[in-house]
C-alpha cells in the first residue's frame, strides 16, 4: 500500500512539475480591462501579474480574468511608477530571464493622431514607454510586445521611440522587422477598421525567424475573393424586414444599382445574435429630444451631412471630424472604436437603424470581446475601458504566432 501511495505521490509531483515547466508565463503592463490578457489566457498563458492605474479598469480585469476565468493573476491597481518590479519577481519567484512574454500598451493619448501640430509632444504619459523598459531590464523576458497608436511613429515623437529602440538593442533584444509595424485589426477577424503600432522584440539568445512576423492576415477585402473582412453588421441583431427593405432602397440609391443587385447585397449581409436580456452592458446614451429627432432624420448608412447639420466648429470652414453623429455602416468594418464610443458626438457611433447611440455591448463586440465579459463602472468609464482595449481577436492572433514561432521553438532549442 505504501508503495502504491509513494508511486501516486511521485507521479503527481512529476505531473505537477511537468505542468509548471511547460506553462508559458506572461505579465501585462498597462493592462486596462484585460483585452491582451484575455487573448493570452485563451492561448494557454499563465498571466502572473497585471498593472493598471485606472481603478474601474482594474476591477473589470479582476472580475473577468481572475474571478470568472480563475486566473491566479496578481492585479496591481496603482501607478506603474510605484510598482516594485523586483518585489513582484520575488512574490512569484520569477528569476531573471524566466518570463516568456511581457505585454503592454502604454497610454497612447500623448501619441494620438487626434492631436494637431505639436500637441502631446511633451505629454508626461509618453515617458511611460520608457518606464515599460524598466520591467524589460529587470525581468529579461524572452519576448516583449508593445501596442500603441500609429501616432507613435510621428516625427515629433521620434525621440521617445528612438530611445526605446536603442534600449532594446543595448539590452540584447532584436526588434523583429527592425521597427514598429502598423497592423489593422480588420485583417484578423475583428469587425473594425483599427490600425495600431506593434513592437515585437525577442531576446537575442532566443532563436527567431523574422519571416514569421506579423502573422499572415486571415481576412481580406471582398475584392480579393478570400475570406472577407467582418462587417459591423455582424455585431447587431437581424433588423426588422421594414428596415431591410429601406436598406435595399438605400443601397440602390447610393450605388445606382438595379433592385435585384441591391436585394442580393443586403441578403448577403451577416448579422449577429440578439443581446441577452439583462446584459448590464446593453445600455446606450440617453439623448435630448432634438438630438433623437436629428438621428431620426439621418438615413441608413448616413451621416450629419445627409441632413445638412453643421457643427459649430465647421462654421469657419473646418472640414475634419466628418464621422461624428453618423450611423454605423452595415457593410464594412466599423470605424475605430474609441474611448468615446458611447457618445455619437465623438464619432460614427449612432446605431445603424435605431435613433440613439450604439450600446456598450455593441462597442465591446466591435472590439471582439465575448458577451460574457462584463465591464464595470459608469457608462463613461466602461466606454473608456472598451476603447482603450486591444481587440481580443487581434491580440489572440498575435500571441498565437509568438507562442508558435518564437516561444515554442525557443523552448525546444533551450531544452
Amino acid at each position: 500500500m505504501k508503495f502504491s501511495i509513494t508511486i501516486i505521490l511521485e507521479s503527481s509531483i512529476f505531473i505537477l512539475l511537468g505542468f509548471m515547466g511547460n506553462q508559458l508565463t506572461a505579465i501585462d503592463l498597462f493592462s486596462g480591462a484585460g483585452g491582451f490578457s484575455l487573448a493570452a489566457h485563451q492561448n494557454g498563458f499563465d498571466i502572473l501579474a497585471a498593472v493598471e492605474f485606472d481603478k474601474m479598469a482594474a476591477k473589470t480585469y479582476s472580475t473577468n480574468i481572475v474571478q470568472r476565468l480563475g486566473a491566479k493573476t496578481q492585479v496591481f491597481n496603482q501607478d506603474i511608477n510605484d510598482v516594485d518590479v523586483h518585489g513582484l519577481m520575488k512574490y512569484w519567484d520569477i528569476k531573471e530571464g524566466e518570463l516568456d512574454l511581457l505585454l503592454g500598451g502604454p497610454p497612447c493619448q500623448g501619441f494620438s493622431t487626434h492631436r494637431i501640430n505639436d500637441a502631446g509632444k511633451e505629454d508626461p504619459r509618453n515617458k511611460l514607454l520608457i518606464r515599460y523598459f524598466d520591467f524589460v531590464k529587470a525581468l529579461r523576458p524572452k519576448v516583449f510586445l508593445v501596442e500603441n497608436v500609429p501616432g507613435l511613429l510621428w516625427k515629433r515623437h521620434e525621440s521617445y521611440l528612438n530611445d526605446f529602440m536603442s534600449l532594446a538593442a543595448q539590452h540584447n533584444y532584436k526588434t523583429i522587422s527592425g521597427a514598429p509595424l502598423i497592423i489593422n485589426a480588420k485583417d484578423y477577424g475583428v469587425p473594425q477598421n483599427r490600425k495600431r503600432a506593434f513592437i515585437l522584440a525577442v531576446r537575442e539568445d532566443i532563436i527567431s525567424d523574422e519571416n514569421m512576423w506579423p502573422p499572415e492576415p486571415t481576412h481580406f477585402s471582398p475584392k480579393e475573393g478570400k475570406t472577407s473582412w467582418l462587417t459591423a453588421s455582424t455585431v447587431f441583431e437581424q433588423p426588422p424586414k421594414s428596415i431591410l427593405s429601406k436598406l435595399v432602397r438605400r443601397y440602390k440609391e447610393l450605388n445606382d444599382w438595379c433592385l435585384s443587385d441591391s436585394e442580393l447585397f443586403v441578403s448577403n449581409l451577416v448579422f449577429g445574435k440578439r443581446i441577452s436580456e439583462g446584459d448590464p452592458c446593453s445600455v446606450h446614451m440617453i439623448h435630448s429630444d432634438s438630438v433623437a429627432e436629428r438621428f431620426k432624420l439621418t438615413p441608413l448608412n448616413g451621416s450629419r451631412e445627409d441632413i445638412n447639420f453643421r457643427l459649430k466648429c465647421h462654421e469657419n470652414g473646418y472640414k475634419g471630424h466628418k464621422d461624428v453623429y453618423g450611423r454605423i455602416l452595415f457593410h464594412t468594418p466599423s470605424n475605430t472604436i474609441t474611448t468615446g464610443c458611447n457618445n455619437p458626438s465623438k464619432g460614427r457611433f449612432v446605431h445603424p437603424w435605431l435613433n440613439h447611440g450604439i450600446t456598450l455591448r455593441h462597442s465591446a463586440r466591435l472590439q471582439s470581446f465575448p458577451d460574457e465579459f462584463i465591464f464595470l463602472g459608469s457608462s463613461t468609464e466602461q466606454a473608456r475601458q472598451i476603447g482603450n482595449a486591444v481587440p481580443v481577436k487581434l491580440g489572440s492572433a498575435l500571441i498565437e504566432q509568438i507562442k508558435k514561432h518564437f516561444l515554442n521553438s525557443s523552448s525546444k532549442n533551450m531544452a
